[in-house]
């Protein structure tokens, strides 16, 4: 066939596939305008929040507008039963830190779009669809937010979208969503400063400072796969223990890329249907995960899984802000407020010093602490080797260095731009050297 031929019948293919496509339409019955209006909820829900629901819903999961301060609402999904005395929980927001006020609209029109809009019209959020061959609109049972063409395709779902939450099924990409961050412990509900992240062979969780260009990282997992390729898929899922469900999985079922390593990871073994579960990024740094039980006490929810636990898995001092902005911390607790005359008792006004003016090398000194490390040490040791003395000159030239830890048998420097926990150990050659006025 002349090639001239072949372009132009892959240019009529094209013109009437999107001709298709274009024509394609919501239909009458299949949209729906809802407005942000009447009385608010009386069931019990997360972050003490007031909230109007929508008839979006497939239990356990519902649509609802809440708001934690007045006139600024959140679109999103609820998780829970009415008949529980438990609270429901939020497990995807879809305009995180971008609030929307009294009277705001969800609209879902012909053209395929879901728009999120303020009611003076300003968007706030959508599904960017317009157009894109939807025709409608559906919940599925695993809290998935569809929106799907003639064919059943999915063409937007908010599982592609996640914020601090994995739902079983869920999961992340290496090309696609690969993080979850946590919100804010503030009313607005906006992207707090902890993420969890896929990254090469490890899941990551890192710790976003504004002293640093770089987020801090504060764990690494073991390595997946055989040693080659990189994490291409990681879905959250529960399943069956044994034929007789005796307890139920849950954790991760991986693929690697570039590798044929596939399998899985087992976080938690609830012994009842785990299948209402949710993996979170919580505002404290911690990884848990909530099960849903609905089989004792008219429903409630178990905390199944902790990384940062302080028994099995990881221990509680090294979450960044265990401690707040400074303290020591000792078997899980917070123990000492190192100060420039010594170590006091540790309390929320243990702060660090409160530096001059940043003028590179002048007007500050340093207080020893013996006997530390960060809490990102597990994970590097810093630079060098080199002297005492060199470490201190890159610290002081460094206008976000707050302080400098120091391992004299490997002369390894590391300037930190955040103190916040500092992990007892028994070396003594580790220590810290704290920024402070000269």
């Amino acid at each position: 066939m002349p090639s001239s031929l072949l372009s132009l019948l892959t240019c009529f293919f094209l013109l009437f596939c999107s001709s298709n496509v274009a024509n394609a339409k919501v239909p009458p019955s299949g949209t729906f305008k809802y407005v942000n209006e009447g009385d608010l909820g009386e069931l019990s829900v997360e972050y003490f929040a007031d909230y109007r629901a929508l008839p979006i819903a497939l239990l356990p999961f519902q649509l609802c507008f809440y708001n934690t301060t007045p006139n600024a609402f959140t679109l999103a999904l609820r998780m829970g039963s009415r008949r529980s005395e438990s609270i429901m929980r939020w497990v995807w927001e879809a305009n995180r830190g971008r609030p929307v006020g009294e009277n705001a609209t969800l609209t879902f029109g012909s053209n395929g779009n879901l728009v999120l809009a303020d009611a003076d019209g300003t968007v706030a959020w959508q599904t960017g669809t317009a157009n894109k061959g939807v025709v409608g609109l559906k919940l599925l049972q695993n809290g998935n937010l569809v929106l799907y063409d003639k064919k059943g395709k999915f063409v937007w779902q908010s599982f592609d979208h996640p914020t601090d939450t994995l739902l079983v099924g869920q999961a992340l990409r290496a090309n696609g969503p690969n993080k979850l961050v946590s919100r804010t412990s503030i009313a607005d509900g906006s992207e707090g400063p902890y993420s969890f992240v896929v990254e090469g062979r490890y899941l990551k969780m890192y710790y976003k400072t504004m002293n640093s260009a770089l987020p801090l990282l504060y764990y690494r997992s073991y390595e997946f796969g055989n040693g080659q390729g990189s994490l291409a898929n990681l879905k959250f899922y529960c399943s069956p223990e044994t034929e007789q469900a005796y307890a139920f999985e849950l954790g991760f079922t991986y693929d690697m890329k570039g590798s044929t390593s596939s399998g899985t990871h087992i976080l938690a073994r609830p012994k009842y249907n785990g299948t209402y579960s949710m993996l979170r990024v919580e505002s404290d740094g911690n990884l848990r995960i909530y099960t849903y039980n609905e089989n004792v006490n008219w429903g409630y929810w178990d905390n199944t899984f902790k990384l940062f636990d302080g028994e099995d898995h990881e221990s509680l001092c090294n979450l960044p802000k265990r401690c707040g902005s400074l303290g020591i911390c000792d078997d899980n607790q917070c123990v000492a407020c190192p100060r420039p005359k010594g170590l006091l008792g540790w309390s929320k006004s243990c702060v660090p010093p409160a530096l001059p003016p940043c003028k590179l090398g002048a007007n500050v000194g340093y207080y020893k602490v013996v006997g530390v490390e960060h809490f990102t040490n597990g994970y590097t040791e810093g630079d060098g080797p080199m002297k005492l003395n060199d470490c201190r000159v890159k610290c002081s030239n460094d206008c976000g260095c707050l302080g400098f830890f120091y391992r004299e048998e490997s002369s390894k420097c590391l300037l930190v731009p955040e103190l916040g926990t500092l992990v007892k150990v028994d070396n003594l050659a580790h220590v810290a050297y704290i920024k402070m006025p000269k």
